[in-house]
């Protein structure tokens, strides 16, 4: 042991000797208080016995048999290894994360939508007024699932923007192990519920490795979507790593529902099967991320309820927070930014449109907390409340202004850099929005109201509007003084450890063999306490930084960079040079919204600031700063394809993963179908990637060969016979083998140009036809590459899924030629996206 006195002067050796960061790797454990020693109940070597970790190694060294082995069973005496148990007493943990809600959303925090199942957790427990977020989705779920900061765990940014640095590669690495990683080897059942937005996006695929899945990741059972989003109603849905299609034959599924009723019954069958044994269960919806798919009746509840404006919203809001006290009484509302127009200068027309926006989104969000509630529920009907922590953060980030200016019916159109729609299109989706026929999201105006009292919102970290997230908890028995509220600073990375000095766990100093990185978190139990109601934060500095946007907290003070573009963007926007941003500096100990900047009062101070920012992110891997956006979208990224200019498949081959698939996007590509058909004709899918809302297909239909380009639902384009086709070939192809081609080429460089595709059949030209323009940047999200069918949504509605191919696909390849991009435009694709939106 060491003397607890001479521990401050070995730390100081140990530093000065090897670095900080070698310390910090390589002696995790060494300086902290020591673990319980493992404990065994129960008569040793019996089926009943059982033991506790001491946690210092996971998982632990096999125990030695106890029993005697003779030559005979007769002679011998057997010797069952202790099953490994949490302390004694440790609770159930139910950890619920919202997606893209910011801090005005929920009733629970002075939002104007009801959220009673928050509302329930807050009236049993605890509010906290000063808990935030890294800005952005996967950064926040990697830093909440390990306890590190996002950079420190490769998620300095979101997967599909990744890059080749320690703090950007979207790798959790095994010297950070994952909370369901440590909970899973002290005894506890671990589940995953919902969005994983935490596997990189070139491991999607059946190929695996799996140890960036979920099930990988410590969680024993996961049931959920891939990446940052997915349409819920045809979801691109996963049971461990087995891709599934629970909506097939079910009339009105919805995700949402589908995901609380799973979870209800993973939880009844662990029950069932081992009453006693805690459970960990993670469970993390897609709403209100977009795209915005709530039940039609959960829309009707708001009809109407937005038709003040944006404007009057945030004062209602701001009117309710300081009734609730979730805002102290000397807060002031900020301003209305410029930029963003005013209710009253809008149609008519814009205000039943954008009115209709904010009513599927406040239903989503409703739709969500109901779902959530029935999740709670069943674990109160199952007599396990009174010993379960739970945790229910509103978002993992601000609300997004991902949707544009006007919202948008499809946000892959704003994926692309189609950032304004004529209006006509808009209102063509009035009756339908959030249906199925649509992937809608709502006008930033609606985000920006719905992070009041704040700033800005989802995706700039130096801001609350993008970082300040409405919190819960509660424990029965432990957390005395039920719907008080909390006011310390703190920090998604301070959610592990408090489970961890809830259940009385340890933090691992190695795991697997492999030393781990410290937990940069800090534990929040210390606010349980009534009496520590007002104790100061024992979080005392936080860094933030996303896309190159800064934020520094430390001792109430807060010094952030001004966002020289805004997120409705995309990206698009000229950057300045990093170093020329500007910086604000406010205190937030008397300004909790961030309203008065007093940089200009105080130089030092906001000197003492931006140093301490540039240690912390040496310190954190937050280092080299980045401040683009869609070039990182079209990063090369290793992959089973990375390089490949040729793709052979044969028979049907359903499911593949866009990143896994060929790439037609800014290049040449031939595509080539070897095909036979039988007696009889035949129809049905031969190629698709994408579906309803982007992607294009090669089929049969009715026998004759289709080519459709789906440009982001806003027009399709067709090769087929009767649209500039030969009339040599206006019958169905007769029984036997051919050969049908697809030949496009581009008219690049630059990206999303348009070019000439030639469809072809044995050898002799059947349609030509010649585009504006092409899809740049984003294909399909939550939709696959299929071969033989197509397993989601159709490209078009010429036909009814899954639409098999009748007949044998014997080869198909694509051929891909170079990506006609210059060096510049994979640095700032800027131009060519304001080229590509006229």
């Amino acid at each position: 042991m060491i003397d607890e006195q001479a521990r401050p002067r070995l730390k100081q050796r140990l530093l000065l000797a090897t670095g900080l960061a070698t310390l910090l790797v390589t002696l995790p454990g060494l300086l902290a208080a020591p673990a319980a020693a493992q404990q065994i109940t129960g008569t040793p070597g019996t089926p009943s016995a059982t033991m506790t970790l001491d946690g210092k190694q996971l998982p632990a060294e096999p125990p030695k048999f106890g029993g005697d082995i003779k030559e005979t069973a007769k002679d011998s005496k057997p010797y069952w290894p202790p099953s490994v148990v949490p302390p004694k007493g440790a609770p159930n943990v139910l950890l619920i994360m919202t997606d893209d809600q910011g801090y005005g959303v929920t009733g629970t925090f002075g939002g104007v939508i009801p959220t009673p199942n928050m509302d329930r957790i807050a009236k049993a427990g605890l509010r906290y007024t000063q808990f935030h977020s890294t800005a952005l989705c996967s950064p926040t779920r990697a830093a909440l699932i390990t306890g590190r900061n996002h950079h420190s765990v490769g998620f300095g940014v979101i997967d599909e923007l990744s890059t080749g640095y320690p703090g950007y590669d979207s790798v959790i690495g095994p010297e950070s192990a994952t909370i369901g990683t440590i909970l899973r080897d002290n005894g506890f059942a671990t589940s995953w519920f919902g969005k994983n937005h935490n596997t990189p996006t070139y491991l999607y695929s059946a190929a695996g490795p799996f140890d960036q899945w979920p099930v990988g990741m410590g969680f024993q059972y996961f049931y959920g979507f891939m990446g940052g989003e997915t349409d819920q109603w045809t979801p691109y849905l996963y049971k461990n790593t087995t891709q599934i299609f629970p909506w097939i034959g079910k009339s009105g599924y919805n995700l949402t529902t589908d995901m609380a009723d799973e979870a209800i019954n993973y939880m009844n069958s662990l029950n069932a099967a081992a009453p006693d044994k805690p459970f960990f269960l993670y469970y993390v919806p897609g709403g209100t991320h977009s795209p915005h798919q709530p039940k039609k009746e959960w829309i009707d509840k708001f009809k109407g309820k937005f038709d003040m404006g944006w404007e009057k919203l945030r004062e209602q809001i701001f009117a309710n927070q300081k009734k609730l006290g979730v805002i102290p009484a000397n807060t002031q509302l900020t301003a209305w930014p410029d930029t963003l127009p005013k209710w009253d200068s809008l149609s008519l027309i814009q205000k039943k449109l954008y009115a209709r926006e904010a009513e599927v989104f406040a239903g989503y969000a409703a739709y969500t907390d109901n779902e959530i509630g029935r999740v709670i529920q069943a674990v109160e009907d199952m007599g396990k409340l009174d010993n379960t922590l739970i945790i229910y953060i509103s978002g993992d980030n601000g609300t997004s202004a991902e949707g544009t200016l006007e919202g948008t019916p499809n946000q892959m159109t704003a994926y692309n850099g189609v950032l304004k729609l004529p209006e006509a299109e808009l209102m063509l989706h009035y009756e339908n929005w959030g249906s199925d026929k649509t992937y809608p999201h709502m006008s930033v105006a609606w985000s920006w109201a719905f992070d009041t009292p704040f700033k800005w919102t989802k995706q700039v970290a130096s801001h609350f509007g993008g970082t300040r997230q409405g919190m819960v908890i509660s424990w029965p028995g432990h957390i005395k003084d039920v719907g008080g509220i909390r006011s310390q600073f703190h920090h998604i990375i301070d959610i592990v450890p408090t489970i961890l000095e809830a259940t009385g766990i340890p933090a691992p100093a190695t795991v697997n063999g492999i030393a781990q990185k410290p937990i940069e978190g800090v534990s929040m139990a210390y606010t349980f306490d009534r009496t520590n109601a007002n104790a100061p934060s024992k979080r005392d500095t936080q860094y933030f930084e996303m896309f190159a946007n800064r934020g520094i907290y430390h001792d109430g003070w807060y010094a952030c960079t001004t966002p020289p573009e805004a997120p409705w963007l995309m990206g698009t926007a000229k950057m300045p040079d990093i170093n020329e941003y500007k910086w604000e500096l406010y205190n937030i100990a008397e300004d909790f919204s961030q309203n008065n900047d007093v940089a200009a009062k105080n130089p030092d101070k906001l000197r003492e600031l931006k140093e301490l920012f540039l240690a912390e992110a040496a310190k954190y891997q937050v280092l080299p700063l980045d401040n683009s956006v869609l070039p990182r979208l079209v990063t090369p990224r290793p992959s089973a394809t990375a390089g490949r200019t040729e793709f052979i498949y044969k028979g049907a081959t359903p499911g593949i993963p866009a990143e896994n698939a060929p790439n037609i996007m800014n290049k040449d590509y031939k595509i080539t179908a070897e095909i036979t058909v039988p007696p009889g004709g035949a129809e049905g899918m031969i190629a698709t990637l994408g579906g309803r809302f982007s992607g294009y297909g090669l089929y049969l239909l009715k026998g004759k060969p289709v080519f459709v380009y789906n440009m982001l639902d806003l027009k399709r384009y067709r090769w087929e016979a009767g649209v500039g086709a030969r009339d040599w070939l206006g019958s169905a192809l007769k029984p036997g083998e051919h050969t049908i081609v697809f030949d496009f080429k581009y008219d690049g460089p630059g990206p999303a140009k348009g070019g000439t595709g030639v469809l072809s059949v044995d050898g002799k030209e059947y349609a030509r036809r010649s585009i504006p323009h092409s899809i740049g940047f984003l294909m399909a999200i939550d939709e696959s590459f299929d071969v033989g069918v197509d397993s989601r949504t159709g490209v078009d509605d010429s036909y009814k899924l899954p639409f098999e191919f009748t007949g044998k696909i014997d080869k198909l390849t694509f051929k891909l030629g170079p990506t006609q991009l210059t060096s510049s435009e994979r640095k700032s694709m800027r131009h060519a996206l304001e080229r590509a939106r006229d």
